[in-house]
């Protein structure tokens, strides 16, 4: 079940850098956001603080609340990867595990989970899926083959198998497609559209031409100088963004003056 994400006065840190200020944003299920804005204004940071993966890093943490249909994700007592398994994330280059079988690395998470599982349950999640991820009918003949004989593009479809085998409620996409050709960078865009249906997306990306094509809403962050934390200047209907946007800036951008 897709969930809705709520920030509210949200400020991120490295250490005593604050590298996000003050983000409200209520994004809703069972839609897909995209997150624009020039390199460097946060975009990630904040994508990543949505399942705590920027906590990895030594020093970093979160002022403000973060909820995930009302439950705060960083309310005291939340176990960080109980987290992650709710909230899947698919990053910039497709990272699959490359001595692990295209099966094995569906049912990664799973395993890591410490699910004890039967065989036909493990064979029907890696069909459900890879079918999820449109690429089942291209490799069922070779689930046995390493995940690192497919192509780029299947390749990170595979990491969007990954992702949903673990039946997730957040898909969170870094960038998905930047290291891809425009032939799998339109599957990527066909199948995030085809997944909204069960999760709700959040994606960040540079291609405007990209956010105008899979995103219902879009949220656009801005930077004011080097050393200062990133802003989100402005959150809306996607079409209203890119036509009609409330701030010089977004409109700036969007039409490709700066950025």
């Amino acid at each position: 079940m897709s969930k809705n994400i709520d920030a509210k006065d949200l400020s991120i840190y490295y250490g005593s850098f604050r590298a996000v200020e003050g983000v409200n944003i209520s994004i809703r299920k069972q839609t897909v956001t995209a997150l624009i804005g020039p390199s460097g204004c946060g975009k990630s940071t904040f994508l990543r603080s949505i399942n705590r993966m920027h906590e990895v890093i030594p020093g970093a943490h979160v002022e403000g609340r973060l909820e995930l249909d009302g439950q705060d994700l960083y309310g005291p007592g939340v176990d960080p990867v109980g987290v992650r398994r709710q909230i899947g994330m698919v990053f910039q280059r497709p990272n699959p595990f490359p001595t692990m079988s295209i099966y094995d690395n569906v049912i990664a998470g799973m395993r890591l989970n410490n699910k004890k599982s039967k065989k036909a349950d493990l064979d029907d999640t890696v069909e459900r899926s890879l079918r999820g991820a449109n690429l089942w009918n291209e490799v069922k003949d070779r689930l046995d083959k390493p995940g690192s004989s497919l192509s780029g593009g299947q390749q990170q479809r595979l990491c969007i198998a990954r992702a949903i085998a673990v039946q997730p409620d957040v898909l969170l996409m870094d960038e998905p497609c930047s290291a891809l050709d425009p032939i799998s960078t339109l599957a990527i865009e066909d199948l995030i559209n085809e997944l909204k249906t069960d999760y709700t997306i959040v994606i960040v990306t540079h291609n405007m031409q990209q956010a105008a094509r899979v995103s219902d809403f879009t949220g656009f962050f801005n930077i004011e100088g080097t050393g200062k934390p990133g802003k989100l200047v402005e959150m809306d209907e996607t079409k209203t963004i890119f036509s009609q946007p409330k701030q010089k800036a977004t409109e700036d951008y969007v039409s490709g003056r700066f950025g």
